[in-house]
């Protein structure tokens, strides 16, 4: 029997990196019992077994078709630890193993099973993540089946030989993980690494909320007593026991002396939980300040207080300035507690900064930001002072999730609507970087509230409450005391079911459990008093002496009270009128396994397959859907409670905390892959070394978004419209310019897209050449503008085209279409509403291909909000040769160019300049479309393409160009200008131009990471310091040659 390995490359579980080597000492013993049994005398696949376990498989590891990555080296699998083993009825073995840094899948193949050509390597991000569910999910039923075997042990030894047989079969990928992992325990345990009960070892999670899930009682100097608190947040996560969790946040008090916050830290970690310590000035600002009065009303639709409207612009800065300081000293402490491999998850509104501060601390960090509260529409949300600030920080996380697709929908709105950014599918893109952007739906522990029925103080409290409601249909809601819950509306639409419902007067009762909070704040008193009156009134006008039906109660529940009165209600009202997070309609779907309760919903929540939607605002609405659900039968409420329990007890806790580290360790790994496609930075120092030991250099530079002022104003989408429509060359760039164009080794060319006239303006007074408009114009700052172009170039196109943007300029607010070209039309609307704009660029597009453009000779080039048509052919590098050509003509270049730097912020038409000068092309391995040369089907009309001979290099370097000959013209001319503007063919040249060398290329694209050029740099500011310090070493150069 043959066996082959298939590698694959899955996730990233950041599992500890200390001690790997020791973490793969499996015994061969232990590693045999891999092999199924029937093959248990195949002394080959034993030794394979024990050979993985060891690490010793260089000699085992074959390379296949299927294999998508590089095979490993036996090296680096001994590098990794097995933690399941999963085999199939047939020859299948899965290994799944956790090295420290990445999970490999081994999947092994016997030749002539029915796996054979069957890749089951996921490849895409879809198939990776439903595969780690599957294994997540045969993780938990190994640990079912392991739970039973103690149950199955007695019936066991009674079955027969074949049974036995097939009982061995069955669980054999359960019963001998733990064997197979005895071995690897053993040396991970003298290194302190931490394992659950029956499971493989955890991912540590560090969960950063405002808040500590312990609220803490200092009972001396040095003695705190540390109680649970309540919230939604500590109950979604207490489900969640699949990660190795550490809490960071603030523990509620104020510890200003050394010993306290010493003592309260060590009683702390006890539970796992790392304290932030905040003064109260910054708790009063950033706290109850900037968090409570500013973001959560505008999170929630109810707008900015009308008092911060009035305010000072000082006290809204001091409170976003506490609101940053407070984000920086949580992140502190995360850096503080970090390890490589962590999973850093930042929750909620108070934490928009944090993603920020953390990647500024380290850019490798896996950070995840998860928001609980509503995110409001980008017409709200830019009604915020600080709206760009806190959308570019949270764009730092790796990912960021909301409860719902609206809310994940309302952000990236925002991010492309007020900052520019492009939206995706996926999420939102800055300059090749990808935020994912996913909606993860919370769930609860679900089985701790069906375990918690079965409880002597729950049972008790069901009897109590059944007696005392004898005869009477129980309808519960239970809130927090808050703007947002809907509890006025509530209690009214319930007035007006018993207005027009007599009969149930004296059937049914209302318990409303208001729990308090934030007691201080007037607008929260003003409603307190407003419902408590509103109760009055109704148990006034259908109370009896006996009865009254609303019971309302401003407290809290404990657990054992809250889980009983969720048993014994008939009818949940959860009518939030905007809601993030609000899992009573998940606790009491749980505790309802018996009863078969009917569940009353507003449209703001994610659970409502089995529910009865209502729009809390409508009042009427709500009172007809209370009758509707007293009056069910029990066969649709039967139905209904499936439909709602299968979802409560899938959903869970930790499904959704798994699903999101999941999402998130799978971003990263996909970022890293990205990172792999975008070309490095310019390594400035070789590139300024190679040119100074350069004999004849040639310079390429692009103008806008390289050598123009940056313009963008932080804050506001697209900078100022009116400036950047006026390019002006950078304000330093005129002393590094005027020093390497007086260097009579160094040609600078400025080859851009605009029109002659602005090229004059700006370069006019440099010893340069300028190529305007693709390089279909060209003059030396000290003659006459020529034309490149070819003679018989058809133009007949520009007058309909012209006509089509016209219209579409005037259709589309600020949007501006680029007249004074003579070869190309651009119409721009990157300050015009982003979905409008690119409704109207569709439109204009299908219009174009349909009409005016449909038989001409014409490309059309899509930037990224503009659109621009052109003739066939004219681009960048098609221009370049005849540029060349006229420089040579010029006698301005009389030796071969050895050296070229090629800079400039092109588009991907264009960038068939970077592969002109490529001496050796790379493979397209790296995923990047490459731009080719313009074939001889493709010549422009008239157009005589220099025949390019490749003969061999002087060099023995493989990274070598071969010399380019200078085309061999049929005429000879004068250096005069034609008629029309345009030079003769130029004369027969018997050198080479080009003796470029690999190591002297240096192709630069400016701020666009999708890109063919060897290197990149940010933005133009870049440039100007790279061409400064270019200078200066130029200049330093030429005055230690004159000095020798």
């Amino acid at each position: 029997m043959s066996l082959s390995l298939h590698i694959h490359r899955m996730w990233n579980p950041g599992v500890r990196t200390s001690s790997l080597n020791k973490a793969t000492s499996l015994s061969a013993k232990s590693a045999k019992s891999i092999a199924p049994k029937r093959h248990k005398n195949d002394s080959s696949a034993l030794n394979k077994a024990a050979a993985f376990a060891t690490g010793n498989l260089e000699d085992y590891i074959m390379p296949t078709e299927s294999c998508t990555q590089s095979t490993l080296s036996g090296r680096k699998l001994r590098d990794c630890f097995v933690t399941m083993v999963a085999v199939d009825d047939g020859d299948l073995i899965e290994l799944v193993s956790n090295s420290g840094l990445e999970v490999w899948l081994y999947t092994a193949r016997m030749p002539g099973n029915k796996y054979n050509g069957n890749s089951s390597i996921p490849t895409s991000r879809i198939e990776r993540l439903v595969r780690e569910r599957e294994l997540r999910e045969l993780r938990r039923s190994s640990k079912a089946s392991q739970s039973n075997e103690a149950t199955d042990s007695n019936r066991v030894t009674d079955l027969s030989e074949p049974e036995l047989r097939v009982r061995e079969g069955d669980t054999l990928g359960n019963s001998y993980v733990e064997q197979f992992l005895e071995g690897a325990l053993a040396a991970c345990a003298n290194e302190g690494w931490e394992r659950p009960d029956g499971g493989p070892f955890r991912q540590r999670l560090l969960v950063v909320a405002n808040r500590l899930p312990v609220s803490a009682v200092r009972r001396g100097e040095e003695t705190w007593s540390l109680e649970m608190s309540s919230g939604g947040l500590v109950s979604a996560l207490l489900g969640v026991k699949e990660f190795e969790a550490r809490w960071i946040g603030w523990a509620g008090v104020n510890v200003t002396d050394e010993p306290g916050q010493k003592a309260l830290t060590k009683a702390l970690a006890e539970k796992r939980c790392i304290p932030v310590f905040l003064d109260e000035e910054i708790v009063h600002q950033y706290y109850n300040g900037y968090c409570n009065n500013i973001l959560w009303p505008l999170f929630h639709y109810l707008g900015l207080p009308q008092e911060d409207r009035l305010a000072t612009t000082r006290s809204f800065q001091s409170q976003f300035a506490a609101y940053q300081k407070a984000n920086q000293m949580f992140a502190d402490v995360v850096s503080e507690h970090y390890e490589e491999g962590d999973v850093v998850w930042c929750h909620d509104y108070h934490l928009m900064f944090l993603p920020e501060c953390l990647k500024r601390y380290d850019r490798k960090m896996k950070v995840g930001w998860f928001l609980h509260t509503p995110f409001p529409s980008s017409e709200i949300h830019r009604t915020l002072p600080s709206r760009s600030e806190l959308l570019r920080a949270v764009l730092a996380a790796d990912l960021v999730g909301f409860h719902t697709y609206d809310y994940a929908r309302h952000f990236v709105s925002a991010c492309t609507r007020i900052l520019g950014l492009e939206g995706t599918p996926e999420g939102v893109e800055d300059q090749g970087r990808l935020t994912r952007v996913a909606a993860f739906p919370i769930g609860i522990d679900s089985d701790r509230f069906i375990r918690a029925l079965e409880l002597h103080d729950v049972q008790n409290n069901i009897k109590d409450l059944k007696e005392r409601f004898t005869g009477r249909k129980v309808m519960l809601g239970v809130d927090r005391l808050d703007m947002i819950k809907g509890i006025p509306q509530k209690i009214l639409a319930f007035e007006k079911f018993l207005e027009e419902n007599a009969h149930w007067r004296e059937k049914v009762v209302l318990l409303q459990i208001a729990v308090p909070t934030r007691t201080d704040v007037p607008e929260y008193q003003k409603l307190t008093s407003q419902v408590h009156e509103i109760v009055g009134r109704i148990n006034g006008r259908f109370g009896t002496l006996t009865a009254v039906p609303i019971h309302h109660l401003d407290c809290s529940l404990n657990f054992p009270q809250l889980c009983a009165l969720y048993a014994v209600t008939d009818v949940a009202l959860v009518t939030s009128l905007r809601d993030g997070m609000n899992l009573v309609s998940y606790e009491f779907v749980a505790c309802q396994d018996s009863k078969r309760g009917v569940l009353i919903l507003s449209a703001a929540q994610s659970l409502g397959a089995g529910a009865i939607l209502v729009n809390p605002w409508n009042i009427t609405e709500v009172a007809l859907a209370i009758g509707q659900a007293l009056n069910m039968t029990a066969e649709e409420r039967e139905k209904r409670h499936r439909h709602n329990f299968l979802h409560v007890t899938t959903h869970t806790a930790q499904e959704w905390a798994e699903t999101f580290v999941s999402e998130l360790n799978d971003t990263v790994v996909e970022a890293q892959q990205r990172i792999r496609e975008v070309p490095p930075l310019l390594p400035v120092k070789d590139a300024i070394e190679h040119y100074l030991q350069s004999t004849n250099r040639l310079l390429i530079l692009g103008f806008n978004a390289t050598l123009t002022e940056p313009l963008d104003t932080p804050g506001r989408r697209g900078g100022d419209q009116i400036r950047e429509m006026e390019l002006k060359l950078h304000p330093e760039m005129k002393e590094p310019l005027t020093a390497l164009c007086s260097d009579p080794k160094t040609t600078i060319v400025v080859l851009s897209g605009s029109d002659r006239t602005v090229l004059d303006e700006n370069f006019g007074e440099y010893n340069m050449w300028l190529a305007a408009e693709n390089g279909m114009f060209l003059r030396f700052t000290k003659g006459d503008w020529m034309t490149t172009m070819p003679e018989h170039l058809n133009m007949e196109w520009v007058d309909s085209v012209k006509h089509v943007f016209e219209y579409f300029t005037e259709r589309t607010p600020r949007s501006h279409f680029e007249q004074r070209r003579e070869t190309s039309l651009v119409w721009n609307y990157k300050y015009a509403d982003v979905e409008f704009g690119r409704l109207q660029a569709r439109d204009m597009l299908q219009h174009l291909w349909t009409g005016p453009i449909s038989n001409a000779s014409v490309d059309v080039v899509q930037g990224s909000r503009s659109v621009e048509v052109r003739a066939v052919g004219v681009t960048k590098g098609a221009a370049i040769d005849r540029i060349l050509g006229e420089i040579v003509h010029s006698k301005f270049i009389s030796t071969p160019i050895d050296y070229v730097l090629c800079i400039g912020h092109f588009l991907g038409k264009d960038e068939d300049v970077y592969t002109f000068f490529e001496p050796e092309l790379p493979s397209d391995s790296m995923g990047i479309p490459r731009a080719a040369k313009v074939p001889d089907a493709s010549k422009l009309p008239g157009e005589r393409r220099p025949t390019l001979k490749l003969p061999p290099s002087r060099t023995k370097s493989s990274h070598n160009k071969p010399q380019r000959p200078l085309p061999n013209p049929e005429k000879k001319t004068t250096n005069q200008v034609c008629g029309n503007g345009r030079r003769s063919p130029p004369e027969k040249i018997s050198w080479n131009v080009l003796d470029l060398k690999g190591e002297n290329y240096f192709s630069c694209a400016v701020g666009r990471k999708r890109t063919n050029a060897r290197y990149l740099l940010d933005k133009s500011d870049d440039v100007v310091a790279f061409l400064k310090e270019l200078a200066e070493a130029s200049v330093s150069n030429s005055s230690s040659w004159e000095l020798t």
